[in-house]
C-alpha cells in the first residue's frame, strides 16, 4: 500500500517525520502538493498528523490506475457544486435559516431524508419558477476541481452519473454543462409558473441513489472495484457503500467515518490522486 497525501505545504523535515511514522520505503512527489509514501504501513497517528496540517491522506493499492474503473457516481449539492440548492431557493422566500437547519439535520442523518425534503419543499410554495433560474445563474458554483475531474473521467472512458436528492432543474443543466452521461433528481411541481410546494413522483432518497448505482453497475457488467462514488451527506452512505472507491467530499462526520477516503481540504480533482499518475486517460 502507498500513502497519498495532498494539500497543505509540508516541509522536508515533516515529510521525513511522516515517512518514519509509516516506515515508508521512499517518498515520491507526484505533483505540487501531492506526495506518495511508497510501501507505507498504517499508523494510528497518520490521520491526526495530516489533519493538523490541513492535509488529506489515504492509503491506496499500489498500481491502481484510473482506467481500472468504469463508472463514477456523484452527489450534486455540496459535492459537485458548492451550495445546497434548496437552501438558496428558500432564501428567495426569506426562509433560508429555517430550511438550512432541516437540510443540515438530514445530511447528518438525524432526520428521514424523504420527510425532510417534503417539509422543505412545502415551504417553497408560491415562489415563482423563475427563482430557480436566478439561483442557477447567480449562486450555483462548481466545486473546486470539478471540471478537471470530469474531464479526466471522460477521457478515461468512464461513465459519469449525477444522482441527487435535489432537483432536475439543476441536474439537467449540469449534465449538459459538464457533458455527464446521466443525471437523476427530484422534480418540483410547478403550476402557472409558481412552485406548488410539492415534489412530483417518487423521491430520490438514499435507497434510490443506491439503486441507480446498482442499475448502472449491472448494465455495464461491472465489479464493485470498478466503481467510484462521491458524496457528502448521510443520504449518500448507501450509494457509497456499493463503490470500490468511496469518497467523502467535505462531508459530514458520519460520512467521513464510513467512506474509504475523505477529502476535506483539496478540490474534487483530488480523487485523481488516489490513482497512479500517467494513467488517467
Amino acid at each position: 500500500m502507498n500513502l497519498i497525501i495532498q494539500g497543505g505545504d509540508p516541509s522536508t523535515p515533516e515529510l521525513k517525520e511522516l515517512a518514519h511514522l509509516t516506515r515508508a520505503a521512499r517518498i515520491e512527489q507526484r505533483s505540487p502538493g501531492v506526495f506518495a509514501f511508497i510501501n507505507a504501513a498504517p499508523h494510528p497517528d497518520v490521520a491526526r498528523w495530516c489533519h493538523t496540517r490541513a492535509i488529506d491522506c489515504g492509503f491506496v493499492p499500489d498500481g491502481r490506475v484510473l482506467g481500472d474503473c468504469r463508472l463514477f457516481v456523484t452527489d450534486m449539492d455540496s459535492t459537485l457544486i458548492t451550495i445546497e440548492c434548496i437552501d438558496e431557493i428558500a432564501d428567495m422566500q426569506g426562509l433560508k435559516a429555517e430550511v438550512s437547519s432541516i437540510t443540515e439535520a438530514a445530511m447528518r442523518g438525524e432526520l428521514d431524508f424523504s420527510e425532510s425534503l417534503r417539509r422543505r419543499v412545502a415551504l417553497l410554495a408560491g415562489l415563482p419558477e423563475a427563482a430557480l433560474g436566478q439561483v442557477y445563474e447567480e449562486r450555483l458554483k462548481l466545486s473546486p476541481g470539478a471540471p478537471k475531474l470530469i474531464e479526466a473521467l471522460k477521457a478515461a472512458g468512464i461513465t459519469t452519473v449525477l444522482v441527487s436528492g435535489g432537483f432536475t432543474f439543476f441536474t439537467d443543466r449540469l449534465r449538459e454543462r459538464l457533458g455527464l452521461d446521466h443525471a437523476y433528481a427530484n422534480t418540483l411541481e410547478v403550476q402557472g409558473g409558481v412552485l406548488t410546494g410539492r415534489v412530483q413522483g417518487p423521491i430520490v432518497d438514499a435507497e434510490a441513489k443506491r439503486r441507480i448505482l446498482l442499475e448502472h453497475k449491472e448494465s455495464l457488467g461491472l465489479k464493485r472495484e470498478e466503481i467510484i462514488a462521491a458524496g457528502d451527506g448521510a443520504n449518500d452512505l448507501k450509494m457509497l457503500g456499493e463503490a470500490g472507491v468511496s469518497v467523502a467530499y467535505r462531508a459530514k462526520p458520519v460520512v467521513r467515518e464510513q467512506a474509504a477516503y475523505a477529502l476535506n481540504f483539496v478540490g474534487l480533482d483530488g480523487i485523481l490522486n488516489l490513482f497512479e499518475p500517467g494513467n488517467r486517460g
